[in-house]
């Protein structure tokens, strides 16, 4: 018993996630560690065996079969607690290493479990905050009134009268988990070692896993956490982060600001609060696409309980132990691929994978480039905004599988935040496309951002090889425009910025090429059309009148009127913003230089059908 005791006490000053420490600790006390082996790796053989024996004889290739025993290790999960309930929530999100189908069961593992006994919840504030639930808090609920792997919640009220939510820690928590990581930790560097076909290093797996649920353990991290993301956040009006009580808040318990609201999943609920359940949508997607791609902090664990609907309209974030950081490389690249993704281009994208570190720099690309184009060339046949993001990421997923990629851990959670949240938004419209809805997001970076990067993407976006892609630019323009909370003046600000720079060379000069191809045709009709009514011995044989040029003519210029028309439509672009933004565009020098070069050209090109009309060439 008092070996027992020592290692608990050991496993509870551990302030942070260290393997060597935790395998240290056990070595002095097997007597625990042996106990718990007991108890999970029976079962876990059981089923294993099981397993193994039914795909040796083939009962496995039966679908129905094979989701009945992924339903049982789900399950199985489930009762041996917390950790390897976690570990199973990281292996769902993990395609290169688990069968889709079992990834499918372990996508909706609950990380939900009974509450535990009020009095050792008011023992943990006790032993905490230095005083009774009595000193701290006017009033307090002995019933939790929600409880999960780690902890439970109790509704209180605090002494000046506002209503709050305690988060109280499951009692011996951090002791079971250390040594249940031990176990998992070991089991996988066995498997690493023994196990030839799984790639991935499982053991690298469990240390991110480790050092995750440590953090989410120390509910002192959540609150600066929450604290933080109510920062970055803090300029958007339709977001809210509950306030954190930092005089009643430890690594144990963490009292924080009473949310009242309804899940984005009651839709009923929702709609009785006189908001449109759609529009709350909208907020969500922006602001998880403003979490990955501007903020690089992400809440990677958005499920309908942590985001809310209140009734002043807005959307407000709960729970922020699990939180994810991405480089700004990252999410330049992530853009990048996008990039290249809409534009089909699957050589660059396997490259971008490289970059990602989802592929070695030793990995053939060769047989992955028409993988990728299998896997997205149907879905983007259907254009963007109809792509189904879960249909994507199951096809990705069996090629992940099937192909050596090792998915870095903020991808995994990246995928998994991503789904969930197009779970809750399909639960309240059927029809919607996570990806569609995106897409402007994506538009209006490449349009806005400053970064050389980016700009280098967005002229891979607007031209084909060498040529401009006027469609492209049409589109990107018309999804840019799609973002309700777009800043139009920026975003024209950027785009004459990046324009007449000297990165925009490049497509000033094609820009350049096509007006004075496009006022040279219309020079040459205007010719053909005056040549034409001219008496009959005034008029020149050498140019051709054709009843059908008028419509090319038109068809030549339609896409500058089409693009003067989208700009027209922007939302906030009147006539005194376009006069501001003409003026700015006159005292850019390249401007000049620019306009210029199409007087130069279309004057050579005119000069040039002079001498071949002098000469006896037809027009």
């Amino acid at each position: 018993m008092t070996e027992e005791l020592g290692d608990f006490i050991e496993a509870a000053g551990l302030q942070s996630y260290d393997p060597v420490e935790i395998s240290n600790i056990y070595k002095k006390h097997p007597q625990r560690l042996i106990k718990r082996l007991w108890e999970t790796l029976i079962p876990i053989s059981y089923f294993l065996i099981r397993v193994g024996w039914e795909k040796i004889i083939g009962l496995l290739k039966n679908k129905e079969r094979a989701i009945k025993r992924a339903k049982e290790f789900k399950s199985l999960l489930v009762q041996l607690g917390p950790a390897f309930i976690k570990a199973g929530q990281a292996l769902s999100t993990r395609p290169d290493i688990i069968p889709r189908i079992v990834l499918e069961e372990l996508s909706q593992l609950q990380d939900q479990l009974p509450g535990f006994e009020s009095e050792l919840a008011l023992a943990c504030i006790k032993e905490d905050l230095g005083k009774s639930h009595t000193e701290i808090y006017k009033s307090f609920e002995l019933e939790p009134i929600s409880a999960a792997s780690l902890g439970q919640v109790h509704q209180a009220i605090l002494e000046n009268g506002e209503k709050v939510a305690v988060k109280i820690q499951r009692p011996g928590l951090r002791e079971q988990i250390t040594l249940d990581l031990y176990i998992v930790r070991n089991i996988a560097n066995w498997l690493k070692k023994y196990v030839g076909f799984i790639r991935s290093d499982l053991v690298a797996l469990i240390d991110e896993l480790g050092k995750r649920v440590f953090e989410e353990m120390d509910y002192i991290n959540e609150a600066n956490n929450a604290e933080k993301f109510a920062t970055l956040h803090k300029h958007n009006q339709n977001i809210t982060v509950p306030k954190i009580y930092r005089d009643h808040t430890s690594k144990r318990v963490l009292t924080m600001e009473w949310i009242d609201g309804i899940k984005l999943t009651n839709i009923e609920g929702v709609k009785k609060l006189g908001i449109d359940p759609n529009e709350m949508i909208e907020i969500g997607v922006n602001c998880s696409l403003q979490q990955l791609l501007e903020h690089g902090f992400f809440h990677a664990d958005p499920h309908p309980g942590n985001i809310l609907a209140q009734k002043n309209g807005k959307l407000c974030y709960l729970d922020f132990g699990m939180m994810s950081t991405v480089t700004n490389n990252s999410r330049t690249g992530l853009i990048q691929a996008v990039v290249h993704l809409v534009n089909r281009n699957f050589d660059k994208l396997s490259k971008d994978f490289v970059e990602l570190g989802f592929l070695d720099t030793t990995v053939n690309l060769e047989p992955i480039v028409p993988a990728f184009e299998k896997v997205f060339d149907q879905a983007l046949n259907e254009g963007v905004n109809s792509m189904d993001f879960k249909s994507v990421t199951d096809d990705m997923s069996s090629l992940m599988y099937k192909f050596p990629f090792k998915l870095p851990p903020y991808y995994a959670l990246i995928i998994r935040s991503l789904i969930t949240l197009e779970g809750i938004a399909l639960s309240v419209d059927p029809n919607f496309k996570i990806l569609g809805a995106a897409y402007p997001y994506f538009a209006r970076r490449l349009m806005e951002d400053p970064d050389p990067k980016l700009r280098t993407s967005l002229k891979e976006m607007l031209f084909d090889n060498d040529t401009f892609n006027w469609s492209r630019l049409e589109n990107l323009i018309t999804s840019a425009t799609k973002q309700s909370k777009i800043d139009i003046e920026n975003l024209l600000d950027q785009v004459i910025t990046f324009l007449f720079s000297d990165n925009g060379g490049i497509l000033r000069d094609e820009l350049a090429e096509t007006f004075a191809e496009k006022f040279d045709k219309i020079n040459l009709y205007a010719m053909k059309t005056i040549n034409k009514n001219l008496p009959h011995k005034l008029r020149s044989d050498k140019i051709d009148f054709n009843e059908n040029e008028n419509l090319n003519i038109i068809n030549d210029i339609e896409p500058i009127k089409k693009l003067i028309q989208i700009i027209s439509k922007m939302p906030n672009v009147n006539s005194s913003l376009i006069l501001k933004k003409l003026k700015k565009v006159i005292k850019e020098p390249n401007a000049r230089k620019m306009s210029f070069k199409i007087i130069e050209k279309v004057t050579n090109k005119s000069m040039a059908r002079l001498i071949k009309i002098a000469v006896g060439e037809k027009q």
